[in-house]
């Protein structure tokens, strides 16, 4: 049964092969004339991938930059995807040369600049965000992967010591999946507490995109499989299960799994673009503008390849794909106080979520109000009918 489940994973790479036009398959060592990111966008009320350039500034409709090429009759008609999941399907199969071949098309003819812009060139500020991938078929999450996180409100000594004593025993990761949709949002997007769930945090973590298929993915040939980079947080229900019924307190489908508890973007890097997190990775959190976390790769305690290695042992890697590295110290479990709040988010709060050279989401916290009147009880209780205050 294993044989035939991986001999049709490689009919339908041939096929997706087959489905490219020689010329694309066969590129020459094309370069990008400079370098760009992907995402997900609505202009009106059309949804499209979308190229982002100029520093963050322009949004290129991906399919229609296309069109206007393939009028040049020196282009081949090429079949453009119009979903960041087709284009990151397709990228390292051919699609990544004719992206590439637009892209040097508009700088070249001057596209990107003033007036001269078609009407399928964007400003970032006329489009709307969306979260990229719509959507991955599993996000998979590291706990506790940085050393700072998992000693939080720890002095100096504490975290030296716990860190000293982690280093000789990693151990293998600890990964949990997170819903996909319902839970993906995009920036600009509300983050939404829970009625009646109080004890909401905040995590900041770098999301690793897959672009490959790939089971038993060692960790030397990790970045083989890897199509890109993106932000994105981990919203987590620090409120637990109520007493009483099978187990209680900790539950990590209560934990994660609730709606828009997992924003996502602003948009893609490819990984030609950013180069190995492991030496650049800087990521941080702002809530009402107090910086709240931020950290380094090197606060890791298991690297990006390791977790790609180890989380291809469990589960077949597909592209769209989604595996996020962890969170630093500074989350609300560490009591970062902020002048509206003890450390757990609140009503109205804006939190930004931040990574260098990708860029920052940004959502605004809002509290579910009530929940309907036919409900018979069943549902997830108010933590403060089980918690002491």
């Amino acid at each position: 049964m294993k044989r035939r489940f991986l001999f049709t994973l490689a009919i339908a790479a041939n096929m997706s092969l087959l489905a490219l036009p020689a010329a694309v398959l066969a590129q020459p060592n094309i370069e990008p004339a400079e370098p760009f990111k992907v995402g997900t966008f609505v202009v009106g009320n059309e949804q499209f991938a979308g190229l982002v350039m100029r520093d963050d500034s322009l949004i290129v409709d991906l399919a229609e930059a296309n069109k206007a090429l393939e009028l040049m009759p020196e282009y081949p008609d090429v079949n453009m995807p119009d979903d960041v999941l087709g284009l990151i399907e397709g990228y390292e199969y051919g699609l990544k040369y004719r992206v590439y071949e637009i892209v040097n098309e508009l700088v070249a003819s001057g596209q990107l600049s003033g007036s001269n812009r078609p009407d399928y060139i964007h400003a970032v500020a006329d489009v709307d965000i969306r979260a990229p991938i719509q959507y991955p078929s599993k996000i998979m999450n590291a706990a506790v992967n940085f050393y700072t996180h998992a000693c939080e409100g720890c002095t100096a000594e504490e975290l030296a010591e716990r860190t000293r004593q982690r280093q000789e025993n990693r151990g293998v990761p600890y990964l949990f999946l997170k819903p996909t949709r319902g839970a993906v949002i995009g920036d600009g997007d509300d983050v939404i507490m829970p009625f009646g769930r109080d004890e909401i945090e905040y995590e900041v973590e770098m999301a690793i995109v897959f672009g490959r298929t790939g089971k038993y993915v060692s960790s030397a040939r990790a970045y083989d499989h890897v199509f890109g980079y993106m932000v994105a947080m981990d919203i987590s229900d620090r409120g637990g299960r109520p007493p009483g019924g099978f187990s209680s307190g900790q539950d990590w489908f209560v934990g994660k799994g609730h709606d828009t508890f997992a924003p996502h973007g602003p948009w893609i890097v490819p990984k030609e673009f950013y180069g190995d997190p492991m030496d650049r990775l800087h990521q941080i959190t702002v809530v009402d503008g107090v910086t709240v976390q931020e950290a380094k790769a090197g606060d890791m305690i298991h690297n990006i390849p390791e977790l790609i290695e180890y989380a291809s042992s469990l589960i077949t890697l597909f592209p769209g794909d989604v595996l996020q590295s962890g969170t630093s110290g500074g989350t609300g479990s560490g009591r970062v106080e902020r002048a509206t709040g003890s450390g757990y988010l609140v009503d109205g709060e804006t939190i930004s979520a931040t990574i260098e050279g990708i860029g920052t989401l940004t959502h605004r916290v809002v509290r579910e109000q009530g929940v309907p009147a036919d409900l018979s009880g069943s549902q997830l209780p108010p933590t403060s009918t089980y918690r002491n205050r």
